[in-house]
């Protein structure tokens, strides 16, 4: 057998394995202890399930978002190496104006203010 054949098997071997372990294990019985929320050794003052606020989430999206655009837009200075640093540059600039518009465009719409 070639090197690919043996990694394919062994990779459908592991998966398979994994599958069934994943529906084994939920059906052992879990105790109180391990149903019961975690906090610091302290018994819960309140619900474990606590409403998330949605504008926390917009803005970890945004965030999200621009951190992957500074990423893609890091090599740049080394794209006038490529054979066409015009064609890098405007689907740079074009990223960047895309996301500014988003960003202006959220500004606007308000979901960047916390308070009401």
């Amino acid at each position: 057998m070639n090197l690919i054949t043996t990694i394919a098997l062994i990779a459908i071997a592991l998966s398979m394995v994994l599958a069934v372990v994943s529906f084994w294990l939920p059906l052992i019985t879990p105790d109180h202890e391990k149903l019961s929320p975690y906090e610091c050794g302290f018994d819960p003052l309140g619900s474990a399930r606590l409403p998330f606020s949605l504008r926390f989430f917009l803005v970890a999206i945004l965030f999200l978002l621009f951190d992957l655009e500074i990423a893609l837009l890091l090599p740049l200075p080394w794209g006038d190496q490529l054979s066409s640093p015009l064609s890098t540059f405007l689907w740079a600039s074009a990223v960047l104006a895309l996301l500014t518009i988003g960003l202006i465009y959220e500004w606007l719409q308000g979901g960047l203010e916390w308070a009401e």
